[in-house]
């Protein structure tokens, strides 16, 4: 069966009724949190985890994807109109898009925004069709070295990606590697860390991990310094773009979307390192540089086409790796274990409707945050009137019992209190929690590998740098650490983190 037979067999899956359904809602959940600032798709994804359990893995898969790259649209709403990003990857768009809103563009800029995303994810949705499967066909040649160096690799690079200290997100890192290891031994069934406590034999609960970490934490965080919000247009007005504006959009959303595509691969922060990475280049190509800054349509476009086009292709390590970019990537995973199917390179021959079937609904995603960013932009202005303090209570309430439902064990629902202290104290501390869940979610299967290389040699480390692919991966991890700690790099990476903040 060629693509093209492929995609019908995904589209048959996406345009089922229920699929549909639940791609609606979670675009329309996606847009939502991204405009309601201090949830995120992160911490919004963790907590609807339990939910997903009841629901078919088209279904759940397509809806968890929906929120995550529907986040990437409605972030770029608050970032125009009240000049507060709803999502990190939209804090490059308010630079513009707020001067714009001030000046009485916000339509303009909100059209912008919501073209440029939407040109941008059907590329980089094609982008992920095309090039997963053979992706995946070279996965099935990896052995134990190979995986276990390429996970060294995201490991290391998503460090260098990370917010703030190096030595910050290395220690995260190892802290996540650590709590992974947790529970009863891979090859012995010898109990490891488990304290004494039964309930940690079968290892801490993913979704425990994930809600007390990003949700809880968040929620934490963000009721310590509850911003105002000021909405600066009550009523937007204008949202279509004239023949000039049309042509000024056409470069930066072609050249962000290029950006995006190739950053959203890395692991870490490469959706918001394209935001940036776009910002810099089309004020550095512009005629009028002297505009950046102060309502420059140019600087709207390309950082919205390339976080969402970024949003897209960071599903290609996923679907054909198993191996997440990121931290919504790493709940995804989650998601596949809680339906039963380890996500990597078989996926795409064991279950090819639904591999196609979740790349065939980001077309209808699209489409339809299309419908529903431009339309209703005056309920989203309403809905940055909701106090956050109206907010949490029930959403930690469904988070909890979302978490009890799965395994009916209270031991679960305290975890996630535990994990939620443990997740703010941290953000206290400057400590970015993004690392740590990766760690968590990696150590298993790193340490899967790495003893299976070693049983494979016979305890000769060597393994790892005989066969090219995993001496080439471990080459490049290590050459991922060097650049980062260089003082040029770890200045631009100041810069680059204290703009976003």
């Amino acid at each position: 069966m060629d693509i093209i037979g492929y995609l019908g067999l995904g589209f048959s899956v996406a345009l089922d009724p229920i699929n549909i359904l639940y791609c609606f809602i979670g675009v329309l959940l996606g847009t939502l949190v991204g405009v309601l600032p201090g949830i995120g798709p992160t911490a919004t994804i963790a907590m609807l985890l339990p939910i997903t359990f009841s629901l078919s893995p088209a279904a759940a898969l397509i809806m968890l994807a929906g929120i995550y790259y529907g986040a990437q649209y409605g972030g770029s709403t608050t970032a125009i109109l009240i000049n507060l990003p709803g999502e990190s990857s939209s804090a490059v768009t308010a630079i513009d898009g707020y001067q714009m809103a001030k000046k009485g563009r916000a339509g303009h800029a909100l059209a912008t925004a919501a073209l440029g995303s939407f040109f941008a994810g059907t590329v980089g949705t094609l982008l992920l069709a095309f090039f997963a499967p053979p992706l995946a066909r070279a996965a099935l040649n990896f052995g134990a070295p190979e995986y276990f160096a390429l996970i060294v690799l995201g490991l290391l690079v998503s460090i260098a990606l990370a917010h703030g200290s190096i030595l910050k997100a290395l220690a995260m890192i190892v802290l996540g590697l650590l709590l992974g290891m947790v529970g009863q031994d891979i090859y012995t069934g010898t109990p490891r860390f488990t304290l004494g406590i039964r309930e940690l034999y079968s290892g801490l609960n993913f979704v425990s991990v994930a809600v007390g970490i990003f949700g809880v934490a968040e929620i934490l965080r963000n009721l310590e310094n509850e911003k105002g919000r000021d909405v600066m247009v009550k009523s937007v007005k204008g949202l279509w773009l004239g023949k000039e504006e049309l042509k000024r959009i056409v470069a930066p959303v072609v050249r962000g979307t290029a950006l995006g595509s190739i950053l959203g691969i890395l692991p870490g922060g490469g959706h918001i390192l394209a935001s940036f990475a776009s910002y810099s280049a089309e004020k550095r190509l512009s005629k009028h540089p002297e505009e950046f800054g102060h309502g420059a349509i140019e600087g709207v476009a390309g950082p919205e086409s390339a976080n969402n086009a970024a949003a897209q292709t960071s599903f290609i390590p996923l679907m054909t790796l198993g191996i997440p970019a990121h931290p919504v990537m790493a709940l995804m995973v989650g998601a596949f274990i809680l339906q039963g199917i380890t996500p990597g390179p078989n996926v795409i021959n064991d279950q090819p409707a639904l591999f196609w079937g979740i790349i065939a609904s980001m077309w209808i995603g699209n489409l339809l945050l299309v419908l529903l960013n431009l339309p209703l932009i005056g309920l989203w202005v309403k809905m940055l009137s909701i106090p956050y303090r109206a907010l949490f209570p029930a959403i930690v309430l469904f988070a909890c019992i979302g978490c009890y439902s799965i395994n009916q064990n209270i031991f679960d629902v305290f975890a996630i209190g535990f994990f939620g202290i443990l997740g703010y104290v941290l953000i206290r501390l400057g400590c970015e929690p993004a690392p740590l869940l990766l760690g968590f979610v990696l150590g298993p299967l790193l340490e899967e590998h790495l003893r299976r290389a070693m049983i494979i040699s016979r305890g000769d480390p060597m393994v790892f740098l005989e066969r090219p692919i995993s001496a080439t991966l471990l080459g490049l991890a290590l050459l991922a650490v060097i650049i980062a700690v260089l003082p040029s790099i770890r200045k631009k990476r100041k810069e680059v983190f204290v703009e976003e903040d």
